[in-house]
């Protein structure tokens, strides 16, 4: 009795990757982003559930633990390795339903979209699954055809692994592109926090504020002054307010500027964290990174910054507290009129 592929599905957080028969049991595959554990949960009795931890082989086949009594399942049926940080299970099948053995690997990739609440994950691209049938057992294989989420987007592009990678695909994507010059590129913001959002990301790998010196500060000054264009070209420049900084502590890698508008109107704007991103001190204003970096040669963070997430609700511009995030945007139409 061969593995069958039966669908390819993602959700947020614990996500069902994979969808197997083994013998006549349908098993999915969950993907932890936050326990770096990767579960193998019976489709017909959640309570089985066999742990795949990082990067250590499992071996399933038939037995009380996955709850498979078809003889024709051997007892070691499959070998099943989980990398949480690159986003796939290794897939080992042993023998088929004959008792040949298959050696061959199969990796199940699947596209991160683990949301942080920080900023919002960029999707980056699929990887089209095909399943090779061979009489009654099916070995799956990895095609070599790729499916960018953007048409276009070169059909060979290396998966980047990790969700935080996702910046360095989408400064690449000529449609995400609305300014580039030698030094840098403007992106729109997969998930913009306000009625206008970019990011101004170098060319230079430049992983963070953390990797910022004093060799920078033209650079950064340059990511400022192309910020400013943003703004000067952008047709409400007249109606709304700008600010332009940088997260404390960024949760995607690749060193990027936040130009946004400070009407926060979005559907995109969901969580405490994401408002407090923007409203407290958890947002460095750009001239003030600049300054700091002229002065003390890096960039300093306070003690405790992450604890500014937790804060209550608070207009920034009248200080008004609200309750809930529905409270905040329907109080912010006063500010910010359509």
């Amino acid at each position: 009795m061969g593995w069958q592929w039966n669908s390819w599905t993602l959700f947020h957080r614990k996500v069902p990757i994979e969808k197997r028969c083994v013998g006549n049991t349908l098993f999915i595959l969950l993907y932890s982003a936050v326990m770096r554990v990767c579960w193998l949960v019976g489709k017909e009795k959640c309570t089985q559930r066999v742990k795949l931890p990082h990067l250590k082989p499992v071996v399933i086949g038939r037995g009380p633990e996955t709850g498979i009594t078809d003889k024709k399942c051997s007892r070691q049926q499959v070998q099943l390795k989980a990398d949480c940080n690159k986003g796939y299970v290794t897939v080992k099948q042993f023998a088929d339903e004959s008792g040949k053995t298959v050696p061959k690997a199969d990796k199940m990739l699947h596209e991160d979209l683990c949301e942080n609440d920080d900023t919002e994950l960029v999707p980056r691209k699929t990887m089209k699954l095909e399943a090779d049938m061979q009489g009654s057992s099916a070995n799956p294989k990895l095609s070599n055809t790729s499916v960018s989420t953007h048409e276009g987007t070169s059909r060979s592009k290396e998966h980047l692994g990790h969700w935080s990678q996702g910046l360095k695909s989408s400064m690449q994507d000529p449609e995400m592109q609305v300014y580039k010059d030698e030094k840098t590129v403007v992106i729109k913001d997969k998930y913009p926090k306000a009625r206008y959002h970019w990011l101004v990301l170098p060319w230079d790998p430049i992983t963070s504020l953390k990797s910022v010196t004093r060799d920078h500060l033209k650079l950064l000054e340059h990511m400022h002054a192309v910020g400013q264009k943003m703004i000067e070209q952008c047709p409400a420049r007249e109606s709304l307010e700008f600010r332009l900084g940088y997260h404390a502590i960024p949760s995607m890698s690749q060193l990027h500027l936040h130009v946004i508008s400070q009407d926060f109107d979005s559907p995109a704007l969901k969580t405490k964290k994401h408002w407090n991103s923007f409203t407290t001190e958890y947002f460095l204003n750009s001239q003030d990174v600049i300054e700091m970096v002229r002065s003390k040669g890096k960039v300093m963070v306070k003690d405790h910054t992450s604890e500014l997430l937790k804060l209550p609700l608070r207009c920034h511009r009248c200080k008004q507290q609200l309750s809930t995030i529905p409270q905040l945007k329907e109080h912010l139409k006063k500010h910010w009129p359509k």
